[in-house]
């Protein structure tokens, strides 16, 4: 979940892309995040008992000290993710019919978007110039936008779970415990097409140099791969060394946006984005925006309501209240009750 970091600028001109390339239908359907989130949660906790009865000898990465040192708020940040995203959440929100996030919420996959291009580092700015740029091509509805902290903290678990290949594991048990079939891991390996990426290579190429000579084959069949892409051993490495260094920073990056996620005002960030909220706030007699939250909050259920069920976008059933109230206080004035948007 790592691409080409993105200015603000750039973020906007994404954002409006995405908007223009996104094809949702009518709702989501399946239980696909909550999968995700028990599989990111599975993978996350095996890497923390791995990291924990690890050999002493072996290297642990910064970035998985990182992990270990706030796993406990990794926990937290999971069971509530778990709490907010109980079987059938979401079933209301628009899902995108094709792309790599096909059948999951297209809010979901526009939050990925965002965490990928400022490499985790998610702020109150940079989220809030994405979705506004977003909502100039395509407006999210009011679901979408309550919708958001929770798809934060579900991409930024995902993008905490890195699963490592377990190779190498596998090939020193097969050494050690029936060394004759070690020609057959090595042609497994061969067969799978497994991608020499620089942290493979070099966690690969450390275990190896700590077992037994019999992983000699293993080795070589290492070495022929790389060759053969004009690689070596050592350029691997000092890839590796680089991956690592922008591991910590994203790590570090993904513990601190779970925290914000804890203290940023989401009630404001809504009706500072909502489309909604803000037809509404055009009330001719001029007493919605007086209201207190909770009673735009009903109002605002009451858009959703009738968008859903009479199969309409929440902005027109918005827009449709305004008019008759303003077709009202033209002809009784602003001070009777159905020139107030309450005319929904």
């Amino acid at each position: 979940m790592r691409a080409e970091l993105f200015s603000t600028e750039q973020l906007a001109r994404h954002a409006r892309a995405l908007a223009g390339s996104h094809r949702p239908v009518a709702r989501y359907r399946s239980n696909g995040l909550l999968d995700r989130l028990e599989g990111n949660e599975d993978g996350l906790r095996a890497f923390n008992r791995a990291t924990l009865a690890v050999d002493p000898a072996r290297r642990i990465t910064p970035a998985a000290e990182w992990l270990l040192d706030n796993f406990y708020l990794l926990e937290e940040q999971i069971q509530m993710a778990r709490r907010h995203l109980p079987r059938g959440y979401s079933r209301e929100l628009p899902c995108l019919a094709r792309g790599p996030s096909a059948g999951l919420p297209r809010v979901y996959d526009l939050v990925l978007e965002l965490i990928s291009h400022v490499d985790a580092q998610i702020d109150p700015g940079s989220l809030g110039a994405f979705i506004a740029a977003y909502q100039g091509v395509e407006v999210l509805r009011l679901g979408e936008l309550w919708a958001i902290p929770i798809m934060l903290r579900l991409g930024l678990i995902e993008n905490l779970h890195r699963i490592t290949d377990q190779w190498a594991d596998r090939l020193q048990t097969v050494a050690e415990s029936n060394p004759s079939r070690l020609v057959i891991v090595v042609s497994d390996m061969a067969k799978s097409d497994l991608p020499l990426t620089s942290s493979f290579v070099a966690e690969f190429s450390q275990r190896l140099s700590r077992q037994s000579p019999v992983l000699n084959l293993a080795r070589g069949w290492l070495e022929q791969r790389l060759a053969e892409a004009g690689l070596s051993v050592e350029h691997r490495v000092q890839q590796d060394s680089q991956n690592q260094a922008a591991d910590q920073v994203s790590v570090s990056h993904s513990i601190a946006s779970l925290r914000l996620l804890g203290t940023t005002d989401w009630k404001e960030f809504v009706e500072t984005h909502s489309a909604v909220e803000q037809t509404l706030r055009t009330d001719p007699a001029a007493v919605y925006g007086q209201m207190d939250f909770a009673t735009r909050d009903r109002y605002r259920h009451a858009v959703e309501f009738f968008a859903r069920h009479g199969r309409q976008e929440e902005a027109d059933v918005a827009r449709h209240a305004v008019r008759l109230a303003e077709e009202r206080a033209a002809l009784a004035g602003r001070a009777d009750r159905a020139a107030h948007v309450v005319s929904i």
